[in-house]
C-alpha cells in the first residue's frame, strides 16, 4: 500500500496499543490485552478512515463487554503527531478513526512525486516467477480459449512485475508427441486425396480447412511426391510446424504479447530431461512395472487412480515431458515458482501433475495452475459461435480482425479466471460511456483536454504547498484521493490473487470516482490556489490511468 496509508495505520496502531497501557493504568480496562487486532477501511464512509476491531478482539481477555472496552480506549488515547483528527467508539466496539487534513494533502503529494512508479512495490522481494500461458498445439489456429489465456497471462505477469517480483513469460510448443503425430497423419491423408487417392480423413484426425492448405502448399513446393509414408509424413511436418508456429507468433504479437522464451518440448528429449525424470521417478519408490509397463502410484499420492508412466513399446505418455518440463523450469534454470494457465478442463490432470512432483524432489507447491474458464461470445444478445466469413469455430485471428485489440484485452481482464466471461461484441466496438475501456481511457482524454485549454487561455500550471492540498475538502475530492491510496495493495491483492481483473476493476473506479469529481467541482473559475490544488488531483488521476493503461498494454488517448 502506498507509503502514507502505511505510516497512517501504523500511527493508529500504535496508538491503540498506548490507550490500553494508559487506560489499564488508570483502572478503566482490568488489564493491559496482548492480542493482535485488525485495521480495515470501513465500507461506509460515516465509519471513518480507519476502524479496529481491538475491543471485539480483546474482550474474553478483558471479561467485559466490548463496547465499554472500545469507549476506554476513546477516551484514553492520544492522536498527537498522527495523521488521524478523531476517534470514535462505535457499534458493539469498533473504534473508527478520522483522518485530518494532512493525511489527504501527503497522500496526494506521495502519487504526484512517484508518477508513473506509483503503486510498484518489493512485495515479491525479487522472488523469479515463470508465467507459462497460451501454449497452443502448432496443429492450427488458435481459438477462443487462447483468446482469453493471452490477456490474462500476460496481464498477470505484468502486475507480478509491478509487486516486485521478477518475472518472465513462456510460451510452450508442443513439437512431439500424440498431437505432431495426429498433425503428420491428418497432413497425410490431405497430400494423398490431392495426389489423387481415394482415401478418408479418420474421425479423430484433424478436420479443418487449415490442414488441406497447408498440404496444398507443401505440394506445391515439393512436387515429386515422396512414396515412404514414415518419410513423406516426416516432411510435412516438418514443412507444417515452422508455419504454424510463425503465425502463432505473428497473432500474439499483434495481440501486444511479447514471449521472454518460446520453449520447445523436442528439446526436452534432445537434452536427455526426458530419460532424467523417469530415472528419477525410478528412484522415488513410486513406481511399478507390470507386464512391461512402468506405472505411477497415483492413489497412494493422492490420484484417482494409479498411472502409466511408459508404455510398453518403450514411449512414454504425454505426461512425462510435461514433468521433464516442470523440472526444467524448477530445477535446471532455478525459478522459484512456476505458474500455469490452463483451460477449466485440466483439472484432474493439474492434480496428477501437482502429486507426481514431490516423487522429484520438487515441492508441489511451487507449481500454481490457474484453471481458466470459458468465454461467450455475443451478439445482440445471442451467443455466436461461428465465424461469419469462414463458417467455422471462431479464432484469435478473427478476434484480432474484428475487434479492437484495446477491447480484447480489458474485456478478456474484467472478471477472475474462475468465472466465465460473456464478451459482448457490440459493446466491444462502441465509442461511447458503455464500453468499459473506451470510459477508462476517455477519462484520460479528458484530463488531457483540460490541461490543452488551459495552457490556450495562458493559465501556468504549478505545483502546490501542502496548504494548499489541503484545502481539497469535498466529499468528491476525498474519495478520489482515498482511492489513489489503494492503488498499491489493489496490486499486491491482485498478485497474490492472480487476478489481474483486481486492477481492470481499479481502473474502472478510478475512472468513475474521477468523472463524479469533475463534474461535482470547478476547476475552471475557482480561486487561483484551489484551481491549481485540483490541477494537481487531475494530473495524479491521469498518471495513474496511464500506468494502468500502459501496464496492461492498452493505448492510451490524449484526445477521443
Amino acid at each position: 500500500m502506498s507509503c502514507i496509508v502505511t505510516q497512517a495505520q501504523a500511527q493508529v496502531r500504535d496508538a491503540i496499543l498506548a490507550a490500553a497501557q494508559a487506560a489499564a493504568a488508570a483502572g478503566d480496562l482490568p488489564a493491559t490485552p496482548t492480542g493482535a487486532f485488525n485495521l480495515e477501511v470501513p465500507a461506509g464512509r460515516q465509519n471513518g478512515d480507519l476502524s479496529a476491531n481491538a475491543a471485539m478482539v480483546w474482550a474474553r481477555e478483558l471479561r467485559q463487554p466490548p463496547r465499554k472496552s472500545a469507549e476506554a480506549l476513546a477516551r484514553h488515547i492520544d492522536l498527537t503527531g498522527t495523521y488521524a483528527a478523531r476517534c470514535e467508539a462505535a457499534g458493539a466496539g469498533f473504534l473508527n478513526f478520522y483522518f485530518g487534513d494532512a493525511y489527504y494533502a501527503d497522500l496526494l503529494a506521495d502519487v504526484l512525486q512517484k508518477g508513473e512508479g506509483y503503486g510498484r512495490s518489493g512485495y515479491g522481494k525479487g522472488q523469479r516467477m515463470l508465467v507459462e500461458f497460451v501454449s497452443a498445439n502448432p496443429t492450427g489456429p488458435m481459438h477462443m480459449g487462447n483468446a482469453r489465456g493471452g490477456a490474462l497471462g500476460d496481464c498477470l505477469a505484468a502486475v507480478l512485475d509491478a509487486a516486485g517480483y521478477e518475472v518472465e513469460r513462456e510460451f510452450y510448443i508442443n513439437d512431439s508427441g500424440n498431437q505432431i503425430e495426429k498433425l503428420a497423419a491428418s497432413l497425410d491423408v490431405r497430400a494423398r486425396q490431392l495426389h489423387g487417392e481415394e482415401v478418408q480423413l479418420p474421425e479423430d484426425a484433424y478436420h479443418g480447412e487449415d490442414i488441406t492448405q497447408r498440404a496444398q502448399a507443401f505440394l506445391a513446393q515439393n512436387p515429386a511426391w515422396i512414396e515412404d509414408e514414415t518419410t513423406r509424413r516426416k516432411a510435412l511436418v516438418a514443412f507444417v510446424v515452422p508455419k504454424n508456429v510463425e503465425e502463432i507468433e505473428q497473432n500474439l504479437a499483434r495481440y501486444r504479447i511479447a514471449y521472454n522464451t518460446w520453449f520447445r518440448e523436442s528439446t526436452l528429449y534432445a537434452s536427455g530431461e526426458v530419460e532424467r525424470v523417469i530415472a528419477l521417478l525410478r528412484e522415488s519408490g513410486y513406481t511399478y512395472e507390470k507386464e512391461g509397463v512402468l506405472w505411477f502410484k497415483g492413489e497412494q499420492l493422492g490420484c484417482d487412480k494409479d498411472f502409466v508412466l511408459v508404455r510398453g513399446n518403450g514411449f512414454p505418455t504425454y505426461i512425462v515431458p510435461d514433468i521433464a518440463y516442470h523440472y526444467n523450469k524448477l530445477v535446471t534454470r532455478g525459478f522459484d515458482r512456476a505458474i500455469n494457465i490452463w483451460g477449466a478442463d485440466h483439472h484432474g490432470y493439474m492434480l496428477r501433475l501437482k502429486a507426481i512432483l514431490p516423487a522429484i524432489g520438487i515441492d508441489a507447491d511451487r507449481l500454481d495452475v490457474i484453471l481458466m474458464q470459458l468465454v461467450k461470445l455475443v451478439k445482440d444478445g445471442e451467443v455466436v459461435r461461428m465465424s461469419k466469413r469462414t463458417g467455422k469455430s471462431i479464432t484469435l485471428e478473427d478476434l484480432l480482425d474484428d475487434i479492437p485489440i484495446d477491447a480484447l484485452r480489458f474485456f478478456f481482464n474484467m472478471r477472475d479466471p474462475a468465472s466465465t466471461v460473456d464478451f459482448d461484441l457490440d459493446l466491444a466496438v462502441e465509442q461511447s460511456a458503455q464500453n468499459p475501456v473506451y470510459y477508462c481511457q476517455y477519462a484520460h482524454a479528458r484530463i488531457c483536454s483540460l490541461f490543452k485549454k488551459l495552457t490556450e487561455e495562458g493559465v501556468a500550471v504549478r505545483a502546490c504547498t501542502s496548504e494548499e492540498l489541503q484545502a481539497l475538502r469535498t466529499p468528491e475530492e476525498r474519495a478520489l484521493i482515498r482511492l489513489l491510496g489503494q492503488l498499491p495493495s489493489e496490486i499486491i491483492d491482485a498478485a497474490k490473487s492472480y487476478d489481474p481483473a483486481r486492477v481492470t476493476r481499479y481502473c474502472l473506479d478510478l475512472a468513475a470516482q474521477f468523472h463524479k469529481f469533475y463534474n461535482a467541482c470547478r476547476v475552471k473559475g475557482e480561486a487561483e490556489p484551489l484551481m491549481q490544488a485540483r490541477l494537481q488531483l487531475c494530473a495524479a488521476v491521469r498518471t495513474v490511468l496511464a500506468s494502468l493503461l500502459r501496464m496492461f498494454k492498452i493505448t492510451v488517448p490524449t484526445q477521443m
